[in-house]
C-alpha cells in the first residue's frame, strides 16, 4: 500500500507489483491509512470519512462519518478501530468533546469516548487476545473490558508522575510503567502484571533519563527499554546521554547493558526467536554487536557507519543499515551463518521494511523527510533489485501483514527472483551530494587519508584535540618510537599541501646554525652593518610588520592626560544616554539596566563639571 499527495495505491506484491484491479482509490486526499495487525482490514482517513476494506478482496466493509480524524489504529485482531481528531473547545455547562473514539470495525458502531488532548501515545493498548485495553490518562493506567466498553474502567493503578507505558504481548500481558526523573528523585521503570495490577512484579530505578523507549520481546517475558537525558552534561554527545537496561516481567533478573564504545545509542532489536536481541551504538563508525538474553556478548559485526537495524520476521536475516545522513548502505547478514549475504546502496532512505515473508526489503523515500526523489525501491535479500517506482511527495509506504508461520525461513539461500520491468529499466538516480567542500587546488585530486573517515580508508582515529596526527600502534595509543617531524629536525607537515622533502639533517645542527648566527651579527656590528655573511634559509614564515603610526597620532596619546580620558569616558556615557531618551520618546520599552542609566545623568554631569572647573 502507498499513499502520497494525489492518491492511495494498492500494488500486487513479487514479481508483478500491479495495481490491484478490484481498489477503488478515494477521490479526496487521504490522511492516513492502517492495516491491522492480522491483516484482516485495511482503514484509511479522508476529508470525507473513515472507510474501512477488506484487504484480501479490497471491497468496502464500512464507512464511518468521522470528516475530520488524523490518525486510526486497530486493535490486534482488528476487531476494533481507534480515531484521534483534534480537540475542540466546547462552551461552558456543555461536555468535553470526546476526540478519541472507539469503533466497531465491522458494523461502524461508536463503542467508547474518551477526552486526549496529545497525539503522543493516544491509542489504547491491547493484550494479544484483546481480553484487555489499557489507557494511560495523568498519574493514572486504565484497564477497559473491550467486549463491554459501556462497563468503564474494570480495574486502574494510580502512579504519581507516570509518563509511557507499555502493555506485553504473550499469554501472560504485563504492563510496563515509566516515571522521569524529578526534583532529585531518580526515574524508575516498574512491570506490573495485568492479572494482579495492584503489585509491582519488576521494579528498577536509575538516573539521567528524561525520555524512554520500551521494547517487548515476542513472548512477553523480558523488556529493553532505552533511556535518555534531553542534554549531555558530560559534553560528549548534542543528542544527550543514552543507557540501555534490560528487565525481565518475573522481576528476577535486571541490568544494565554495558556497551564498550563511547557515543550515543542509534538503535536496538530484538529477534523474533526471543533469545537475542542486537545493538548498534557509539560514535561514527559505530559498533553492532549480537547480546543473548543474559546480555552475553554472541557476536560483534565490527565498526561500519551504521545506525538501523532489522531482524526479518523469521528471524534468520538481520539488516544493519545507515540512514539519515548516513550514505544509505544496507547489509543483509545470514544469522544462522554469521557470514554476510550481501551489501546494498539505498541512499535517501527514511522508512526501511522487511515483508511478511522475510525475502524482500522495502526501502523508501518519504516526504516531508526528503521532497524530492520521492519512491520505492524493493530488493531481494541476495541484493537484487525487483521493483522501482518513482512518487511525487510518497507519504507513506508498507506491506500488508500477513502470519510468518505461513513462511518458513529455514533451508540454504535461495536464488534471486526475476525482476520487474521497473527495475530493468534504468532506474531514475536520486540526485548526488554535493560533497564537503575543497579549495581549488585540490579539487580532482585523491583525498589526503588524514581526512578520510576511518571506515574509507583514512588513519585510526586517536582521541587528542585535532591539533595533531600521531600514528597508532592499534590500541589507540600514540605509537612509542613516533617522533615529530619538528623533534627530528624536519619541516612541519601542512594538511592538504605537497609533503616536505628535507634533506638529512645532523643532530647539533640547530646549535651550530645558532652559533653562526650570533658570530655574523658581532662581524656586522663590528663592521658598521656592512660585511658578507652566509645566508640562512629558515622555514618560517615570518608576520607582516605591523603599519607605522603616525607621529601625529603618536603625540596626541602622549599628550591625552588622565583628565581626558576620564572626560572622553564621561561624554560617552551622555552620548548613550541621549539614544536611550530617544528611544524612550519613540515609545520602544526601555530594560531595567537602560533605566538606571537615565538616572545617572545628573551623577555624570556633576563629575563632568567638576573636570571642566578644574582646569
Amino acid at each position: 500500500m502507498i499513499r502520497s499527495l494525489k492518491q492511495l495505491g494498492l500494488v500486487s506484491g513479487a514479481p508483478d507489483y500491479a495495481p490491484v484491479a478490484q481498489f477503488q482509490k478515494p477521490e479526496n486526499a487521504v490522511r492516513t491509512y492502517k492495516y491491522s495487525p492480522d491483516g484482516r482490514f485495511f482503514a484509511s482517513a479522508s476529508s470525507t470519512g473513515v472507510q474501512i476494506l477488506d484487504a484480501s478482496t479490497a471491497t468496502v466493509v464500512v464507512e464511518i462519518p468521522l470528516k475530520t480524524a488524523i490518525d486510526i489504529s486497530f486493535s490486534p485482531k482488528g476487531t476494533h478501530l481507534s480515531t484521534w481528531e483534534r480537540p475542540v473547545k466546547t462552551e461552558e455547562g456543555q461536555p468535553g468533546h470526546k476526540n478519541l473514539k472507539v469503533w466497531d470495525s465491522a458494523t461502524g458502531a461508536e463503542l467508547a469516548g474518551w477526552a486526549q488532548k496529545s497525539l503522543d501515545g493516544w491509542a489504547l493498548q491491547y493484550t494479544d487476545d484483546e481480553s484487555k485495553a489499557v489507557r494511560l490518562v495523568t498519574n493514572e493506567v486504565q484497564v477497559y473490558d473491550p467486549s463491554n466498553f459501556a462497563v468503564g474502567v474494570v480495574d486502574k493503578l494510580r502512579l504519581e508522575g507516570v509518563t509511557t507505558c507499555g502493555v506485553s504481548p504473550g499469554r501472560n500481558p504485563s504492563v510496563a510503567l515509566f516515571v522521569s526523573e524529578k526534583k532529585g528523585a531518580p526515574a524508575m521503570v516498574k512491570i506490573h502484571s495485568l492479572a494482579t495490577l495492584a503489585s509491582a512484579s519488576a521494579s528498577k530505578t536509575f538516573f539521567k533519563a528524561d525520555k524512554i523507549q520500551m521494547k517487548w520481546n515476542k513472548s512477553g517475558t523480558s523488556l529493553l527499554y532505552l533511556t535518555q537525558t534531553e542534554v549531555d552534561k558530560t559534553g560528549k554527545s548534542y543528542y544527550g546521554e543514552t543507557n540501555l537496561y534490560m528487565l525481565s516481567a518475573a522481576g528476577n533478573f535486571d541490568t544494565r547493558v554495558t556497551l564498550d564504545k563511547d557515543g550515543g545509542i542509534h538503535d536496538f532489536d530484538w529477534s523474533p526467536n526471543d533469545n537475542e536481541f542486537v545493538v548498534t551504538y557509539g560514535f561514527m563508525p559505530a559498533k553492532t554487536v549480537i547480546f543473548d538474553k543474559r546480555v552475553n556478548l554472541v557476536h560483534d559485526f565490527g565498526t561500519q557507519p551504521r545506525n538501523f537495524l532489522a531482524y526479518n520476521p523469521q528471524g534468520r536475516l538481520l539488516c544493519i543499515a545507515g540512514f539519515g545522513n548516513l550514505a544509505g548502505q544496507v547489509d543483509i547478514w545470514d544469522r544462522k551463518t554469521l557470514k554476510k549475504v550481501c551489501t546494498i546502496d539505498a541512499p535517501n532512505t527514511s522508512h526501511c521494511e522487511w515483508s511478511p515473508d522475510g525475502r524482500y526489503l522495502l526501502c523508501a523515500t518519504l516526504s516531508p523527510r526528503l521532497r524530492v526523489d520521492n519512491g520505492l525501491r524493493i530488493f531481494h535479500y541476495t541484493g537484487t533489485l525487483t521493483h522501482v517506482e518513482s512518487i511525487e511527495e510518497l507519504y507513506q509506504a508498507s506491506w500488508r501483514p500477513i502470519d510468518v508461520a505461513n513462511f518458513p525461513f529455514g533451508g540454504p539461500i535461495e536464488a534471486a527472483p526475476v525482476a520487474s520491468a521497473s527495475a530493468t529499466s534504468t532506474p531514475v538516480k536520486p540526485a548526488a551530494a554535493a560533497g564537503a567542500y575543497r579549495p581549488p587546488h585540490a579539487r580532482g585530486t585523491a583525498t589526503p587519508a588524514s581526512y578520510k573517515r576511518e571506515d574509507e580508508g583514512g588513519l585510526a582515529y586517536n582521541p587528542t584535540n585535532g591539533s595533531h596526527n600521531f600514528p597508532s600502534s592499534g590500541n589507540g595509543r600514540t605509537s612509542p618510537n613516533f617522533q615529530s617531524s619538528a623533534a627530528r629536525g624536519g619541516r612541519r607537515a601542512i594538511p592538504g599541501a605537497a609533503a616536505p622533502t628535507d634533506a638529512p639533517v645532523d643532530a647539533d645542527d640547530g646549535q651550530s646554525r645558532r652559533k653562526k648566527k650570533e658570530a655574523n651579527k658581532k662581524k656586522n656590528g663590528a663592521n658598521g652593518g656592512g660585511g658578507d655573511s652566509t645566508p640562512v634559509v629558515v622555514a618560517v614564515v615570518e608576520p607582516p610588520a605591523p603599519e607605522p603610526v603616525s607621529a601625529q597620532a603618536a603625540a596626541a596619546a602622549e599628550v591625552l592626560s588622565s583628565d581626558d580620558k576620564k572626560r572622553r569616558a564621561l561624554m560617552k556615557k551622555l552620548t548613550a544616554i541621549d539614544q536611550l531618551k530617544v528611544k524612550k520618546d519613540n515609545g520602544e520599552k526601555l530594560e531595567l539596566t537602560q533605566y538606571k542609566k537615565l538616572e545617572s545623568e545628573a551623577e555624570i554631569r556633576k563629575e563632568l563639571a567638576g573636570l571642566d572647573g578644574g582646569k
